[in-house]
């Protein structure tokens, strides 16, 4: 299962979900389901936004879970 890695990146740089909200500029509940992995899908949109604010690469969003 592919998860996203939001919570383990912000906690390396010492920053907050609500920090993520108000930079992403989505409603707390997106990102709030963003980093429970809780979301079916993610625009590329949002990917690039999330390495843009989160200075990382779209490889370090995403991490392999084996069952």
């Amino acid at each position: 299962m592919i998860e996203l890695n939001i919570k383990n990146l912000l906690k390396e740089k010492g920053k907050t979900k609500y920090w993520l909200v108000k930079n992403m500029e989505y409603n707390y509940q997106s990102i709030s389901d963003m980093m429970n992995n809780k979301t079916k899908a993610i625009r590329f949109e949002t990917i690039e936004k999330l390495c843009d604010i989160l200075d990382c690469q779209p490889n370090d969003l995403f991490v392999i879970k084996k069952d």
